[in-house]
């Protein structure tokens, strides 16, 4: 029995956060029960209801600080990390990651808004994208930010708006170099066949067109080759390939001062995950680099890489209430919580995996008490967890679920028109609201009924 809930029990990792299953701060107090930096979680959802998202600030700054740390001890040149901030974009995290000395990766005008709004420096921020619109590349540009080009028409689309605006304009190129992880088809971008990036083949033809470009100027290049990685050996082969494509740019006259890494370190999620430590990741990043470079006598160039899972992902935890039971016999328990898919969709669209455990009794566990554990929206899909063991509970007590802190508050919707849970920081015992609790009411804020409809009623 013990086994199954041993991971409460771990020692826990304070250098490298991607490594635990649980926030740092996590304590089982006196009376038994789950706290996190140091505030009863039972507390917190008497005041702020739930679901609820719960960030820790020690496990973020900690994992901002290991890969800060990392860098200065394995990389002798300029070194910036970049939070990937799809993970989850807000003004608190762009204002901590800011604080931290990251500097922030964008898709949207809502996440370069965000970033600009929370404290990043312009000067910090990457501007992703496979489809920019061009009030997207206007607001870059007017902005000084960094944009990275993605394809042929991410290109012509910045010459023209750069040119029209009189504005110079500083790049990168993404580019797929080729190699494959072992990870789930839907989140593997560094292969051949990927909708992100210009295929190596076509960069002498590339380069070449850049260097006619009136305000467009190729300072860096970008290659991701995944998420959720617990593989090094990729990364030992991707330093070598990014400098290759350094030399070919010199030979058009390009002067390629960034090399952007990408992101992807794993982490973990259950027992069965076995990620590499952020000071292993960096340093098989960084040796990789610099050993291309002193080969091909080139000076260190700035290395980037953009960390978002492994920074926040592992901080977070989502708290549901335990609504109704539906046994069927000799096939399965249903437990349904109060929230679901609409929080948390990565089960249902990757077939995710996570640990969790009861609030008011953290440590018990059945392998009798199997639970199918459901959300509450109208899909037969949304389940949680398929046989997640469990002590013996009812209806009103808490299940706190970990890892949660990457992708389920930035990827959640309105699915049943159901509000958006509030999230708090927690910290030495305080909690602090960072995203207000949506009400139903919320919801209808931008519907609109044509006039013709309200005359009619």
């Amino acid at each position: 029995m013990k086994e199954k809930i041993s991971f409460l029990k771990n020692r826990i990792d304070l250098i490298s956060p991607n490594k635990n299953i649980v926030p740092i701060t996590t304590v089982i107090d006196s009376n038994e029960k789950l706290n996190i930096g140091g505030c009863s979680i039972e507390d917190l959802v008497r005041k702020y209801d739930s679901p609820l998202y719960i960030l820790d600030e020690i496990t973020l700054r900690n994992s901002c600080r290991a890969y800060k740390k990392a860098l200065e001890k394995y990389y002798p040149g300029v070194s910036l990390p970049i939070y990937a901030s799809k993970a989850n974009s807000s003004l608190f995290m762009s204002n901590l990651v800011a604080s931290e000395g990251f500097g922030l990766d964008a898709v949207s005008e809502g996440e370069l808004l965000t970033a600009l709004k929370g404290g990043v420096p312009n000067e910090k921020i990457v501007f992703h994208g496979n489809n920019k619109s061009d009030k997207e590349i206007e607001f870059a540009i007017k902005n000084q930010i960094k944009v990275i080009v993605d394809n042929d028409h991410d290109l012509s689309r910045l010459e023209e708006i750069s040119d029209s605006l009189k504005f110079d304009l500083e790049i990168m190129i993404r580019f797929t170099p080729g190699i494959e992880c072992h990870t789930h088809d839907y989140i593997r971008t560094g292969s051949f066949d990927s909708k992100f990036g210009f295929g190596i083949e076509s960069l002498n033809k590339l380069f070449g067109v850049i260097i006619k470009t009136k305000h467009l100027k190729l300072i860096g290049l970008h290659a991701h080759i995944g998420s959720q990685i617990f593989e090094l050996d990729p990364h030992k082969d991707l330093g070598e390939i990014m400098v290759n494509v350094m030399l070919q740019a010199k030979e058009f006259g390009h002067n390629i001062k960034e090399l952007n890494v990408g992101g992807g370190l794993g982490i973990k999620y259950t027992q069965e995950d076995d990620p590499p430590s952020i000071d292993e990741w960096i340093k098989t990043v960084s040796e990789s680099v610099k050993e291309a470079c002193k080969k091909n006598k080139l000076d260190l160039p700035v290395l980037m890489c953009e960390p978002g899972r492994s920074i926040v992902s592992t901080a977070g935890v989502t708290i549901y209430k335990i609504g109704s039971f539906k046994e069927i016999p000799g096939i399965r328990t249903y437990l349904s919580v109060d929230g679901g898919m609409s929080d948390n969709p990565r089960p249902i669209t990757y077939q995710s995996n996570y640990s969790a455990c009861l609030v008011n009794n953290p440590l018990s566990c059945n392998s009798k008490n199997k639970y199918t554990v459901a959300g509450k929206h109208c899909e037969s899909g949304d389940v949680l967890f398929k046989e997640l063991e469990l002590g013996n509970c009812k209806t009103g007590d808490l299940i706190c679920v970990f890892g949660t802190g990457a992708y389920n508050n930035s990827m959640s919707s309105n699915y049943n028109r159901i509000p958006k849970p509030a999230a708090l920081l927690v910290s030495n015992g305080e909690a602090e609201i960072i995203q207000k609790r949506e009400s139903p009411h919320d919801l209808l804020k931008y519907d609109v009924l044509p006039d013709r409809f309200i005359k009619q009623s």
